[in-house]
């Protein structure tokens, strides 16, 4: 019974802290520099907001893959619909969410940006055969 317990809380330390891991790779990604190509194809006039995800989602989504199959935006598109739902069930939390949804938003631009270099270098590539 004890180790039944220990196995639990073990766990649940665990996926603690890959959560907080992986929330902190975003929010580093998240900091890179933007290009204007991304913010003109999504409509973004001047810096990213949460307001833009959906816009990015939908550039993202158009774009083919032509290096292969790249799913690193579901999860954060799950975090990002997870984080809203907070805030609309909880509105003491809205400020906190909104900021978690800028920094979604900002991380799909980033995705954004390097689909649309991998597959400006896979074309390059094409070419050059």
């Amino acid at each position: 019974m004890i180790a039944a317990i220990l196995f639990c809380v073990s766990t649940a330390a665990f996926c603690q802290f890959a959560l907080y891991y992986w929330r902190a790779n975003i929010a580093n990604a998240a900091t890179a520099e933007i290009s204007d190509r991304v913010k003109i194809a999504a409509g973004i006039s001047a810096s990213v907001t949460s307001r833009d995800f959906r816009a990015l989602l939908t550039v993202y989504d158009l774009t083919p893959d032509l290096v292969g199959s790249s799913h690193s935006h579901r999860a954060i598109r799950a975090y990002y619909f997870v984080v809203e739902k907070i805030a609309r069930l909880i509105p003491p939390l809205t400020s906190w969410a909104e900021a978690e949804m800028g920094m979604c938003s900002r991380y799909a631009a980033v995705l954004v940006d390097q689909h649309l270099q991998s597959n400006m270098n896979c074309a390059a590539q094409v070419r050059g055969v």
